[in-house]
């Protein structure tokens, strides 16, 4: 007998694979409501090891996987004991942890969330880009020190937004979405990433520049770029020196992107400043300097959905699912082709 396909009526089965202490965070009890209204969802808990005898009854049995933090990876022995499975829906970003050579072999569609998930760390990082133009944090310490308003028209003029110069490292989706946020403001954006066409650059209304002139001309650098191995250690000791004197580095990517240890000697010695979401490792043995200096800002990777904002995760995620089961196909897929440019 043939098996149902997407497409009108078409109802998949499925189960979730991920933390059980993610499950109730990201789907929370009208998100579930909504996904049990698509789906013949498999009662809880979430998947979170795919070999136990209870991951291989609900395994074969599945059309659709709907995966988050947590996921084991779906490699070709869990892809055995799933033989009706095509299509997996993540409630987050990166698939990397968990989608596999054997998924892409077996033709099995993938959808992320990474759109989704994209938008709080462009807001995040729009805030810092505008706080530390402002130098906020600084003038704040001051001010709680002193208790007394500093004499504000010997600002320096190294203070403020107005034509400042933002350098965007990667056009992924949180680049281009940071892209976007800075229109409204009166600043310079260039933007380096080796894949970018000049006519992209053009529609983006940014200047595409090379590595190192991003990083010598730019008051601030955000890094937007994944961690491959050919961008590990990318933003080394020779571009953080080039850095004009007081700029800020803001990395919201992956910590081993940057040269930790030449970041922290520019920085100890005063001459960047920088906001740091993610570091390597996460978090940062006690004793690191880091936590001491004051030129810094370090966030416990907190940029990304939390929150109410992981409802934004879910939404997406049923949005997707409602299109596959109707046989439209997923409106944010994953190409195996992209995969190695993706976070």
């Amino acid at each position: 007998m043939t098996e149902p396909t997407p497409g009108p009526g078409f109802r998949p089965r499925a189960a979730l694979a991920m933390s059980p202490d993610v499950a109730p965070a990201v789907l929370d009890a009208e998100s579930l409501a909504a996904l049990a209204a698509l789906c013949d969802l498999a009662p809880p808990p979430a998947l979170d090891d795919l070999t136990t005898p209870r991951a291989r009854t609900l395994l074969a049995d599945v059309d659709l996987l709907v995966t988050g933090w947590g996921c084991p990876p779906l490699d070709a022995d869990v892809l055995r004991a799933a033989p009706r499975l095509r299509a997996v829906v993540h409630t987050a970003g990166s698939v990397r942890g968990h989608v596999t050579d054997a998924c892409w072999e077996r033709g099995i569609e993938i959808s992320s969330a990474a759109a989704a998930n994209a938008v709080p760390v462009a807001e995040y990082t729009l805030a810092m880009i505008l706080l530390t133009g402002k130098q906020v944090l600084e003038t704040a310490c001051e001010y709680r020190a002193s208790r007394t308003r500093p004499d504000w028209l010997r600002t320096p003029r190294s203070v403020g937004n107005h034509r400042r110069t933002v350098g965007i490292l990667s056009a992924s989706l949180i680049g281009r979405r940071v892209v976007d946020l800075l229109r409204p403001h009166d600043i310079d954006v260039l933007l380096h990433d080796p894949y970018l066409a000049e006519h992209e650059a053009r529609e983006l209304g940014v200047e595409r520049v090379g590595l190192a002139e991003l990083f010598r001309r730019s008051h601030t650098v955000s890094v937007h770029t994944p961690l491959l191995p050919e961008t590990r250690g990318l933003v080394g000791r020779e571009l953080i020196d080039s850095m004009r004197p007081g700029a800020v580095l803001i990395n919201t990517a992956r910590g081993a992107v940057v040269d930790q240890d030449a970041l922290t000697d520019a920085a100890l010695a005063g001459r960047i400043r920088a906001v740091l979401d993610v570091t390597d490792p996460e978090p940062l043995p006690p004793d690191h300097p880091l936590w001491r200096c004051e030129h810094v800002l370090l966030t416990p990777h907190l940029a990304g959905s939390q929150g109410n904002e992981w409802r934004r995760l879910a939404d997406l995620a049923l949005a997707e699912i409602a299109r596959w089961a109707s046989g439209d196909g997923f409106l944010h897929p994953v190409r195996r082709e992209r995969l190695a440019f993706l976070a």
